[in-house]
């Protein structure tokens, strides 16, 4: 059984690894004992556990406290940028693979279409821009990497949209929810699925020159934030015939200003994926069913 190094420990993504990881030694690290603002603890926690193939799950995702503090900024820089940097130039120097999570906050929203790996980058606020410069830090390090660009991650814990949703509708009776950014949700369970899959391919097959570079992985489909809060009433009611639905009314960006641009259309083209690795991620509407029969809608 195969040693997997998973990091953003506490994670809604490393949860779901460590779920679905019947065929690995799943070793999920954090904080305090691994924290990219201690580069220390980077190397220790390598070496320590000394894995087959690391999965860097571990991110800044604050993106508005991001775009206001520049402390937070700082912070941003060295958890999606240089900590991973570091982890990749242990992984080059050790022949050890690497999956590197990425964002569709690399783009600027404006293709008017799916983007595909080959589209250009242009990132709006700070958090995209620290997350592409460690894509680019990963992608010089050397090391044995596959890029997955995601999107819309939620699951049945943590904190995401879906359960921001739930919960907001327990308090209020009309939600107002912006209906002009576009994006494709995507279920840590089925990303988790996915990272695993790749993973075993490269410890069964070896590593291939194919297997490296930028891919993007997110639910098939596409929806806006506006759509994703309806389906997941609707899921929810189906589930908890007396739960209490709000009112979902639609607004657009300009109605709901934040300090961070978010793209208006980040939908992922995931043909590559399919055709290197055989993979395509389930509709999102099927992930988003299968997470809200996951949650408990009581409380």
């Amino acid at each position: 059984m195969a040693t997997l190094l998973v990091t953003g420990g506490t994670g809604q993504l490393a949860g779901a690894l460590e779920a679905a990881a019947s065929a690995h030694d799943i070793h999920r690290v954090g904080r305090p004992d691994f924290d990219f603002d201690h580069p220390d603890s980077i190397a220790e926690t390598f070496f320590a556990i000394t894995p087959a193939l690391v999965v860097n799950a571990a991110a800044y995702t604050a993106v508005d406290a991001a775009e206001k503090d520049a402390e937070a900024a700082v912070a941003a820089d060295r958890a999606n940028h240089r900590g991973p940097a570091q982890l990749a130039a242990l992984c080059a120097k050790s022949g050890v693979p690497l999956s590197h999570i990425s964002t569709d906050y690399v783009f600027d929203g404006a293709k008017g279409a799916p983007y595909v790996e080959t589209d250009p980058t242009a990132p709006q606020g700070v958090y995209g821009s620290t997350k592409l410069a460690g894509e680019r830090a990963v992608l010089d390090s050397g090391a044995r990497a596959v890029i997955l660009r995601t999107s819309w991650v939620y699951a049945p814990s943590g904190r995401n949209f879906v359960r921001t949703m739930l919960n907001a509708g327990r308090m209020r009776d009309v939600l107002r929810v912006v209906a002009d950014q576009k994006g494709c949700p995507t279920t840590a369970t089925d990303l988790a699925a996915a990272i695993l899959a790749i993973a075993g391919r490269i410890l069964a097959d070896g590593w291939q020159d194919g297997y490296g570079g930028v891919f993007h992985a997110a639910g098939t489909g596409w929806t806006t934030w506006h759509g994703l809060a309806c389906a997941t009433f609707e899921a929810a009611a189906m589930r908890a015939p007396g739960l209490k639905i709000p009112t979902v009314e639609a607004i657009t960006t300009a109605e709901y200003p934040t300090p961070a641009r978010r793209p208006a259309d980040s939908r992922l083209d995931c043909a590559k994926l399919a055709s290197v690795f055989g993979l395509r991620l389930p509709p999102w509407e099927d992930g988003l069913a299968r997470t809200i029969a996951a949650m408990d809608l009581t409380n």
